[in-house]
């Protein structure tokens, strides 16, 4: 009997203590007070940047003038990776978006009108590239990319002829299909497509996908057969001027959908900025408003948002918000144009050439 009674004392005090370290490590990731800081890192080349991706240590930032860096250290290392392409040089196209594979294998997506808006793609790091896919469409323009896996992705693209150009690939980007305009909503009046930070357009599990967009009519098309059909929602985001709307897209670890916006002319102004698909609705977040917001990325149970200006961050989930400083940097420009994150890290990037990592501890 009293064997019994001792090893029945040393099972509960071994169980409180499992239950003292799980929850001390929780407490780790999830109390405000120990906010994680932005590492601040400059590029020789001072380009706007407003392409990102991350997978483990390989870090690629892409933007304007033909602009692509990689670090494959975490960050701790960066290398000027732009394409030397003749076509590349001569196009010097604002690469506003990257779709990474693995650590040597990219594709990135130029924009503007015509064939300045073209995909390149490298499977050595960066130290090649090839052109994967051009647009011939004097009125094409491209806006963002995203892929469920190597083989299988989208493309989006300013309207033509009434519907957005949404295009769809299954060997990689090699060859696409657009999607037959009678599987699209017809478009709002004054509706428009921002090509703001890559995250116009993401694709998530189970096929889904999403596009946002802005203008005086600000919306959400979503996808549930991996980019076949369309149905349009609208969105409760500031939607006053032809610059407002939606801006980026980001999903929580469980696969809750947020759309964040506002007006790049307005980017410091007091708006909702942020809204989530919650109990069957669109609802505002209340995130304090604190102007536009382009991209989101989360971690665990961390969600941070950003924008020019500034960045908010998380701790659950994204249902709660609240400032996140980056004090080296000046007054409204402590946030960043565009997010990625992977294995507990994030990479930011922004203007004039500014990229940052996020640690969680």
């Amino acid at each position: 009997m009293i064997k019994k009674l001792t090893l029945k004392s040393i099972l509960v005090k071994f169980t409180l203590l499992i239950i003292l370290i799980f929850s001390t490590n929780l407490f780790a990731l999830t109390n405000p007070s120990e906010t994680p800081q932005w590492h601040n890192i400059q590029l020789p080349k001072k380009s706007s940047l407003r392409g990102s991706a991350i997978i483990d240590k390989s870090m690629w930032a892409s933007g304007s003038n033909n602009t692509v860096f990689v670090s494959q250290d975490g960050g701790k290392t960066w290398f000027d990776k732009s394409p030397k392409l003749n076509i590349a040089l001569k196009l010097n196209t604002d690469f506003r978006d990257i779709a990474l594979f693995d650590s040597k294998t990219a594709i990135v997506m130029g924009v503007g009108s015509g064939e300045q808006s073209t995909l390149f793609k490298t499977i050595d790091g960066g130290e090649s590239w090839n052109v994967l896919y051009q647009n011939n469409d004097k009125q094409g323009f491209f806006d963002s990319i995203a892929f469920w896996d190597h083989s299988t992705g989208l493309l989006l693209g300013d309207p033509v002829d009434g519907y957005y150009v949404v295009k769809k690939t299954i060997d990689g980007g090699k060859t696409w299909r657009r999607i037959a305009q009678s599987n699209l909503p017809v478009m709002l009046n004054k509706e428009g497509a921002f090509a703001a930070s890559g995250n116009t357009l993401i694709v998530g599990k189970k096929n889904k996908a999403w596009i946002t967009t802005g203008g005086s009519s600000a919306s959400i098309y979503v996808s549930n057969d991996q980019g076949e059909n369309w149905q349009r929602q609208t969105l409760p985001l500031y939607n006053k001027t032809e610059t407002s709307g939606g801006y980026g897209i980001g999903l929580n670890a469980n696969q809750q959908v947020f759309v964040l916006g506002g007006d790049y002319k307005q980017r410091e102004q007091t708006y909702v900025n942020m809204v989530t698909f919650l109990h069957n609705q669109w609802q505002k977040i209340n995130n304090g408003t604190h102007g536009l917001r382009t991209a989101m990325s989360c971690q665990q149970n961390i969600c941070i948002a950003t924008g020019k200006t500034s960045s908010d961050i998380s701790f659950d989930h994204g249902q709660t918000w609240q400032v996140l400083n980056n004090p080296t940097m000046p007054k409204n420009e402590q946030g960043f144009y565009t997010l990625a994150a992977n294995n507990g890290v994030f990479l930011a990037a922004g203007e004039k050439g500014k990229v940052a990592v996020l640690i969680l501890p």
